[in-house]
């Protein structure tokens, strides 16, 4: 296992993983939001500085949040309260196609 030092862009953090093999530029992650949530992330840099000690380089990443995951969340559905029996009003049926057609060549005739 190899240490990495993931430097976050869209977060701002810094933290240290542990990964099989050092990605490229360009391959995607998925990793943990701050939320507990997973997100993918893409590689944007990759660079090694000499450690401290003896001959050993140190891998880091540079990632930002994919484009398509940056999208806001989908909004929850809306449950509308329960109306008495009273007030609630029997489904309209919808326009046939037929109507539809009449209803556009009156306004056609109209304006010409």
């Amino acid at each position: 296992m190899i240490e990495i030092e993931v430097q976050n862009e869209t977060h701002q953090t810094q933290e240290r993983l542990r990964f099989a093999t050092v990605p490229r530029i360009g391959e995607g992650l998925r990793l943990r939001e701050p939320d507990g949530c997973w997100a993918s992330y893409d590689v944007l840099d990759v660079w090694y500085q000499k450690a401290e000690f003896g001959d050993v380089w140190i891998p880091y990443l540079h990632v930002c949040l994919t484009a398509g995951e940056a999208a806001a969340p989908p909004p929850e559905p809306r449950i509308e309260p329960a109306r008495p029996a009273a007030q609630r009003s029997a489904p309209r049926p919808a326009p046939s196609v037929q109507h539809v057609a009449y209803a556009s060549l009156v306004a056609r005739r109209e304006n010409a």
